[in-house]
Parts: structure tokens; C-alpha cells; sequence
């Protein structure tokens, strides 16, 4: 008897083990539903519950609890909108191996089904990654535009899975529900962010992670379900004519989501709690349950009593108006700029020569005094630039000499206002292709501040290269004037007349000067001082020389024609030997800073690192410093003296 009472009991165990097998679970249990975010306003709690699919619940029947404490609250579908911001970013893999079975065509028509089944007040963000990380849309509820970014993605090389990730939590703000949905087919490759980096700003942003791997292997699943669960989220392996349902799914279950609010209990100040909320069904209750971060509200509350803020009537200036008002502002400078160069003045007549002469001990003749009163801020603008010139004689001898050489009209003074124009000129174009960035504007100011002195050394170098082409045929001229008979006044009255120039105005000067009391030698020295001509420089030493201790001036100055076209030819053909060492020293130099602007309009979040941390700056200084280094001995390098 205890044995057959030990099998009945055994047998009765069998039946209720078949039975807990075979008959029908209840529709929910306790670990059914989750808490998607919780939110604090001034009228209370907004709790937004994720229900299993296919469970329709009671929702007069809610109840919740706020740590142990019952609230009375009230409960809304969530299909067509709500109050509580919800955002989603898309984290689409762009990189070349989606190409291959279909992927990227199946990834695309996945995204649009997301769009065209996601409640309408979801906000959608876009964001690509491949060799680059690109926020192809900032979360908007404009499903126009967002499909238009998905119709026109295009694939590249590399998988920046973890800086993608970064970047789409990042997009995905700091406020509301927060949900990034992610799709790849790779693992990563060369990711500055590294799996821990991107964990941690999933948990600290509070960001739900769901990821959906693409005929992915084992290996590379274990990352990815680490940052799925660091946000709360789940990691689904699909194919690629699976994955348009696994989106459908992601959609409909924001629209499946449940809102209760509940007033807050008094004196309730926690900011994390334990949240219980209990939805009847036809069978088991949903119970869903976390210890939740209680945020500040998404969405602003304002009481209906109170009248808007804004009308319809109101106006925003459009962006297109600050490009058009710096625009002015810079037409305006360059305007500026270029009054500020003074118009040559009309010859003057005999009787205003008489009168400025006759005038000048008492004063400014009757001319100077009108154009002084016709352009008062001019000539007060230059009066100033050559006050500071005269505080700085070395500043205002340099700047002469250089225009002098230059073949410039323009005083220093005047140079000194066209050089602070041009850096102003400068900055506006910088805030222009900046956007309004003060370091991109920094950096026009600064290039504005080099241009005037590189202008002025490269019209000095051309001058010279033209007078040092053109002095052995002057020569030549004025030994075969000396030939004939002539004097070298007159024979440098020959070069004047039919001279190539620039040597036919500097020999002009030569001829004024010599007529005022200057040395004719001297004036040939100033010359020579003012091209800083070695060639020139030596011719005036022979003729120096010849006038002290007598000789055959054509036949030396013949000598010296002949010398300086052997120097020339030497010269060119040293030029054009080393040609290709200056070529490559320019493009090495070059390349970097060309490379980096391309970047900067091409790419800029590439060079992101570089100015957003600290060890970006000392990176540009230190390549700064070995760049230069490098230019100057490259340059010291292909330099040859002939």
C-alpha cells in the first residue's frame, strides 16, 4: 500500500507537470512589460510602459506605485502621438560590404517601412558611418526629408561602428525617450572610440540600444550584445529579406507603448525611484517594474490659461540675412580700403605752381586746401598712419625702400592703411567661409596681415629679375653711345629715351638727381640699393673707378655686359638643373596645409579630435614647429648661389 500510495503520488506530479506543459501560459506575466522612461512635470509623473505585441490591455484598469506608494493614475495609447518626447536615430552601416547579397537595399527599404509605420510624433534621426561618421539628419518629425536622406545614401570603405554609435547617441539629445536603432553587417575597423568609451556613454545617456546584425558571426555579436545591454536593448540577427520586418516590429512597438500619468505624492523630491504600473488583459496583467531615473519634463508645460508667446504673426530672420549683412560689411571694408588710396593728382598749370611756391612758406595753396577739405577723413587717416611711422623710423625707412623697389607710388603711410584694410577685409571673408567661426576668421586676419608684404617682395623680385634681364643690353647702349662721342649723361639720356623699363625710369631718376647736385655715380649707387642688384652694384664700381683713374670706359663697360650675360646664362641653367629639387620642396611644404583645408570643407568632423582635446593642440603645434624646420632646410637646400 505505500508503495502503490508512492506511485499515485508520483503519477498525480506527472499529470500536473504534463498539464503546466501542455495547456495554454497566461498571456502576461510580471516580466512582460518594461518601463521605457519616466519623466517628472509640475502636474506629475509621465511613465511610458513597453507592452508585448499582440496584447491588448484594459487601460481604465491601471495602477501604479511610486516606491511602495499607490498613484492615482490614468492611462492613453500611444499610437497616434504623445505628450513625451520620443526620439529615434537610425545608425545605418554604410560601408562597401553591404553591397554584397542585397544588403544595402534591403537596409534602405527597412528604413523607409521604419518611416512609414512609426507614430507621427516620433522624431527620426539619421546617422551613417563608414570611413567617416556623417549626422546625415538631426532628429526631426519631417518624414519628407528623412527619406530623402535615405534615398540618397551612398556606400564607402571602412566600418566606424563605435564612433557611428557615439555620434548617434549624441544625436539622440538628452531629454525624453531616447532610442537608437542600429544597423550593420561588420564589425568595427579604426574606430577612435573604443567599446568601453561607447558603453559608458550609452549608460550615462540613458540611451536605449537595439542593434540588428546582418548575417553576422559569433565573434562579432559579443560586442555588440555588451553595448545592447549597457542600453537596456537587445541584439537581433536578421538576413537581408528579414530585416524590413524586424523594422516593422521596432516601429509598431513605440506604437504599442502605453503613457500614464499619475500626480506625484507630496513631498515626493527622489530623482531615481522604484516604478511598478499594472495593465488588466483579458487573462494575467502586464506588470511592469524598474528602479528608474526620474527625468525633468520633455516637453514644456504651459497652462492653457496663459495666452501664447508667439504668434503667427511673428518673424524670424532668415539665415540667408546674416551671409547678406556680412557681405555688406565686408563690400564696405574693401570700399573703405580702397578710398583710402589716394587718385593721382592732375598735373598742375604754371599759375598753380606759381601760387604753391608763392604759398609755401605762408601755407597750403588753394588745391591742397580743397582736396584737405573734400576728403577729411583721408587725409586724417593717413596724418595718423604717418604718426606712427614717425614713431618708428625703421618701420618707415624698410616700408620706402621696399615700395621704392616695388615700383609702388604709394607713401608708407599710405601702404600702412591699405595693409590694415586688407586684414580687416581678411576676417570678414573668413567669418563668410567660416560660418561665423571666430578661429577660421582668426586665421583670414592672419593670412590678410602676410599678403601685403608678399605682395610687395613678389612685384620687388619681378622688377629686379626684369631690370638684371635688361642691364646688359643698357650696357651695351651706353658703350656704344660713349663709342660715338657721347658723355655718360647723355648716354644715359640714350637709355632713358629708348631703354626697356624698368631701367629706363630708374636711369630718369638718375638724370633728376645728377641735375639737382647728386653725383652721377651716387645716383647709380642708389639705383643699385634700391634692386639690390649684386650685377648693378659692380657696373657702378667699375665706373666708379673708371672716373678716378681714367681708362676705356665703352670697352670696360663692354667687359662687364659680357660677364653679366655669362652670369645670366650660368644662372638659368643652374635654375633649370635644380628645378625639380624646388618643385618637390614646394609640394612636400604645401601638401600638409592644403591637405588639412580640403579636409576642413570636405570632411570636418575628421579633424574634430584636433581642436576638441587637448592633445589635438599640442599635435598641430608640434607639426607646426618640424614643418618650418623642414621648409627652412629644404629651402637652404635647393637654394644655389650663382
Amino acid at each position: 500500500m505505500p508503495g502503490r500510495r508512492a506511485l499515485t503520488r508520483l503519477a498525480a506530479l506527472l499529470v500536473v507537470l504534463l498539464a503546466a506543459l501542455l495547456l495554454p501560459a497566461g498571456v502576461a506575466s510580471a516580466e512582460d512589460g518594461s518601463i521605457a522612461h519616466v519623466e517628472s512635470t509640475s502636474d506629475g509623473l509621465r511613465i511610458l510602459v513597453d507592452v508585448p505585441a499582440g496584447i491588448q490591455t484594459d487601460l481604465d484598469g491601471v495602477s501604479a506605485t511610486l516606491d511602495g506608494t499607490d498613484l492615482d493614475a490614468t492611462a492613453t495609447s500611444t499610437s497616434d502621438g504623445s505628450v513625451v518626447k520620443r526620439t529615434t536615430v537610425l545608425a545605418i552601416d554604410t560601408s562597401r560590404s553591404m553591397r554584397d547579397n542585397g544588403r544595402f537595399a534591403a537596409a534602405k527599404q527597412a528604413a523607409t517601412t521604419y518611416l512609414e509605420t512609426v507614430p507621427p510624433d516620433v522624431e527620426i534621426g539619421i546617422v551613417t558611418f563608414d570611413s567617416a561618421v556623417k549626422v546625415a539628419l538631426e532628429p526631426t518629425t519631417d518624414r519628407g526629408a528623412a527619406q530623402t536622406v535615405i534615398d540618397g545614401l551612398a556606400l564607402r570603405q571602412d566600418t566606424l561602428l563605435y564612433d557611428g554609435l557615439v555620434a548617434a547617441v549624441a544625436a539622440a539629445g538628452t531629454s525624453g525617450q531616447r532610442t537608437v536603432l542600429v544597423m550593420s553587417d561588420g564589425a568595427d575597423t579604426g574606430s577612435n572610440a573604443n567599446l568601453d568609451t561607447l558603453v559608458k556613454a550609452v549608460e550615462d545617456n540613458a540611451t536605449s540600444v537595439h542593434i540588428v546584425g546582418l548575417d553576422l558571426a559569433d565573434r562579432q555579436l559579443a560586442p555588440l550584445r555588451a553595448i545592447a545591454t549597457a542600453g537596456k536593448g537587445d541584439v537581433i540577427t536578421s538576413t537581408g529579406s528579414a530585416l524590413a520586418t524586424e523594422f516593422a516590429q521596432q516601429a509598431e512597438a513605440l506604437a504599442d507603448q502605453v503613457l500614464v500619468t499619475a500626480p506625484l505624492p507630496a513631498g515626493f523630491n527622489a530623482t531615481v525611484a522604484n516604478v511598478v504600473v499594472t495593465l488588466p488583459t483579458s487573462d494575467e496583467p502586464v506588470i511592469a517594474r524598474a528602479l528608474a531615473p526620474i527625468e525633468a519634463a520633455s516637453t514644456p508645460d504651459v497652462p492653457d490659461a496663459l495666452p501664447s508667446l508667439a504668434s503667427e504673426d511673428d518673424w524670424n530672420a532668415p539665415a540667408w540675412l546674416l551671409w547678406v549683412g556680412l557681405g555688406i560689411l565686408a563690400a564696405g571694408l574693401i570700399t573703405t580700403a580702397v578710398l583710402l588710396v589716394p587718385a593721382p593728382a592732375p598735373p598742375m598749370s604754371i599759375a598753380d605752381r606759381v601760387t604753391a611756391y608763392s604759398t609755401r612758406t605762408t601755407g597750403m595753396s588753394a588745391r591742397e586746401e580743397e582736396r584737405a577739405s573734400a576728403e577729411p577723413v583721408l587725409e586724417q587717416a593717413k596724418a595718423a598712419a604717418a604718426g606712427v611711422l614717425e614713431r618708428n623710423s625703421a618701420l618707415n625707412e624698410r616700408l620706402s625702400l621696399r615700395l621704392a623697389g616695388a615700383g609702388s607710388e604709394l607713401k608708407p603711410s599710405e601702404w600702412l592703411l591699405v595693409h590694415v584694410g586688407v586684414v580687416f577685409a581678411a576676417g570678414v571673408v573668413g567669418l563668410l567661409v567660416g560660418k561665423g567661426n571666430i578661429i577660421v576668421g582668426t586665421l583670414f586676419m592672419l593670412v590678410g596681415v602676410a599678403l601685403p608684404p608678399i605682395y610687395l617682395r613678389f612685384m620687388s623680385s619681378r622688377r629686379r629679375r626684369k631690370f638684371d634681364e635688361g642691364l646688359p643690353e643698357v650696357l651695351q647702349l651706353i658703350s656704344g653711345a660713349l663709342s660715338a662721342g657721347l658723355s655718360l649723361a647723355q648716354s644715359v639720356d640714350t637709355v632713358v629715351r629708348e631703354g626697356p623699363e624698368p631701367i629706363a625710369s630708374e636711369f630718369k631718376r638718375v638724370l633728376v638727381e645728377a641735375r639737382i647736385g647728386v653725383a652721377l655715380e651716387d645716383a647709380f649707387e642708389g639705383v643699385a640699393e634700391r634692386f639690390q642688384s649684386k650685377d648693378f652694384a659692380w657696373a657702378v664700381m667699375a665706373i666708379r673707378i673708371q672716373r678716378q683713374v681714367g681708362g676705356n670706359l665703352a670697352e670696360l663697360l663692354t667687359s662687364v655686359a659680357a660677364t653679366m650675360r655669362e652670369r645670366q646664362y650660368l644662372r638659368r641653367h643652374v635654375r633649370a638643373l635644380s628645378a625639380e629639387g624646388r618643385m618637390s620642396a614646394v609640394i612636400l611644404c604645401a601638401l600638409p596645409p592644403v591637405f588639412a583645408l580640403f579636409l576642413y570643407f570636405t570632411n570636418r568632423e575628421f579633424l574634430d579630435p584636433l581642436v576638441a582635446d587637448l592633445r589635438g593642440f599640442f599635435l598641430i603645434g608640434f607639426g607646426v614647429v618640424w614643418m618650418a624646420i623642414g621648409t627652412f632646410w629644404m629651402s637652404r637646400m635647393v637654394k644655389v648661389e650663382a
